[in-house]
């Protein structure tokens, strides 16, 4: 051995001895002593979510105590019941609010549309606002805004403020959503549990609709149409008990800052395409209120996305939605609010014309459906994804969901209910439980604390705008579908019915064309193989 080499081996020994003289010493420092308490262990390190393996590693638990989560669970289930069936609830009730308030066919469509404008535009900013101030905060307070707009709609003296009070519900809906699903997310942290709550909470959302007829159909029939509004005072006032005395205070510690110029463009965006597509139902494609409505929307989307690259701050991160599971998930809640929407208001229509349901009747209709969802709902989070991932099981609930469909449009004027209208609508639950409940989970796993507020309202946006979009959509096709029969023909009574299930039947093969869609995205995008969990910074790259 030569000597330089000799000498570097000493230094090197004497550096490290001297090191760990020091760690030594600083650690006799921080020794606690009589009295006094030992120091706390530091937090692990933050894991992000690489969508393969088993369930992903969640958000710190900042949502509830651990041992009322399942209570939590129970608030939470419920403000997303009160603001999904809200979108349906109120269509049993029209009928009698136009006969009672007395305005025109025309108008009558901004009781639904009021409330999806201010739904869809403005629940980006829901779920930032929910990072930013807190989600319990911003939890209560869409609860209550909500109650006091249904209040204001329920007493509503004539159609102007009824339409004003379906806005601000609209409003106060898009902070509670986003933070409802946030509250979820943070809250269950054992991925067992978690699959759990996100069954439950997927099958809520998903049969919201079809219970809001039934309760509907009761309320209406039996009090009011007003019921239909003031039922929500109940709920939220449950929900405002509960959330009051489970939820912990507080909002993130690294709290973003808010994105002006990306809620703007997004906001002003996503209300030109709803406004756009709800245009098409009174006006044609080619006036300019709708088409061009939507190419100002497309157009100020499109800015939106270009300044998230350059933004500082941006209002909706790439890194949320372009994880490969995430943007999957995002894409199958939009394109089966697309068709399942067409579901319940056509199949409503050919229950209370055709085949003459009263609207109890058709409430209790659906609730197959809603079982069915539930069940496949649970089993698909529980047992399913856990070992095979959302690749064969969110393209197999779409392609059931289009078979249903397929089933519907053999639907006739003999149809009886247990031999032809039963059986496809189990077929839909099932399709519909194996979409929601994965898909709503995929979307917020493993997203970082901070952006779990704008990763749920991804979630509830692509839900009401693909709802909307298909809302408008279908019934454009099918009144068309409709009026194209009766062209040549004798409008006899015959006729008209005939005209009528030509135009449900052509709905529906649109609605099974979304979900055969929503089946080759959902291959196409999803990873193979149950999610596993990868270690790395939250903030770091995005998963491709």
């Amino acid at each position: 051995m030569g000597r330089h080499t000799k000498d570097s081996v000493e230094v090197g020994r004497a550096e490290r001895i001297a090191a760990a003289s020091d760690q030594l010493s600083a650690a006799s420092d921080h020794l606690p002593t009589v009295g006094e308490s030992p120091p706390l262990p530091a937090p692990p390190p933050a894991v992000a979510y690489a969508g393969e393996g088993v369930p992903p590693p969640e958000a710190p638990h900042t949502g509830a105590r651990h041992e009322h989560r399942w209570l939590v669970l129970g608030v939470i289930a419920l403000a997303q019941l009160m603001v999904v069936l809200d979108a349906t609830i109120v269509n049993i009730a029209l009928p009698s609010a136009q006969h009672d308030l007395g305005f025109t066919d025309g108008n009558r469509q901004w009781i639904v549309t009021a409330y999806a404008l201010a739904f869809g535009s403005l629940l980006l900013l829901g779920g930032r606002i929910a990072d930013l101030v807190g989600r319990k905060v911003v939890f209560l307070t869409g609860l209550v805004g909500f109650a006091l707009a249904s209040a204001i709609g329920g007493a509503a003296p004539n159609f102007e403020v009824l339409v004003t009070a379906r806005a601000l519900q609209g409003v106060f809906g898009a902070l509670l959503a986003p933070a409802a699903l946030s509250l979820l997310t943070t809250t269950f942290t054992d991925p067992k549990e978690r699959a759990k709550a996100f069954g439950i909470y997927g099958a809520v959302a998903g049969t919201g609709g079809a219970v809001g007829l039934l309760l509907g159909g009761v309320l209406t029939e039996y009090l009011d149409w007003r019921w239909c509004l003031y039922v929500n005072l109940l709920f939220a006032a449950l929900a405002f008990l509960g959330a009051l005395r489970l939820l912990h205070p507080g909002a993130p510690q690294d709290r973003p800052k808010l994105d002006i110029p990306g809620t703007i463009l997004v906001s002003a965006g996503l209300f030109c395409i709803v406004y756009g597509f709800s245009n098409a139902e009174t006006h044609a494609w080619s006036s300019v209120q709708t088409w061009g409505f939507l190419a100002v929307g497309g157009v100020l989307l499109m800015a939106f996305a270009a300044w998230q690259t350059r933004a500082r701050h941006p209002l909706l991160p790439l890194r949320v939605v372009l994880d490969r599971d995430r943007g999957a998930s995002y894409l199958a809640m939009f394109i089966s609010g697309a068709g399942m929407f067409g579901v319940f208001l056509f199949l409503t229509y050919y229950l209370q014309q055709i085949l003459r349901y009263s609207p109890v009747k058709t409430g209790l209709a659906f609730l197959p459906m809603v079982f069915a969802m539930i069940v496949s709902s649970v089993v698909a989070q529980n047992k399913l994804v856990p070992r095979l991932g959302a690749k064969p099981i969110v393209p197999l609930g779409m392609g059931l969901g289009a078979a249903g469909l397929a089933w519907m449009t053999a639907l006739d004027a003999t149809s009886g209910y247990a031999g032809h209208v039963l059986p496809p609508l189990l077929v839909m639950g099932v399709g519909m439980g194996l979409i929601f409940a994965p898909a709503m989970s995929m979307a917020t796993a493993g997203v970082a604390a901070h952006d779990a507020g704008v990763a749920s309202a991804m979630v509830n946006t692509s839900q009401q705008v693909g709802g909307s979009i298909g809302t408008a959509l279908l019934n454009t096709l099918a009144t068309s579908a409709a009026t194209n029969y009766l062209v040549g023909r004798q409008p006899t009574p015959e006729a008209r019915v005939q005209a009528q299930l030509h135009s449900y039947s052509t709905a529906y093969w649109w609605s099974a064309a979304f979900f055969a869609l929503g089946l080759v995205v959902s291959v196409v995008l999803y990873r193979k193989g149950p999610p596993r969990p990868a270690v790395g910074p939250s903030e770091g790259a995005v998963h491709m």
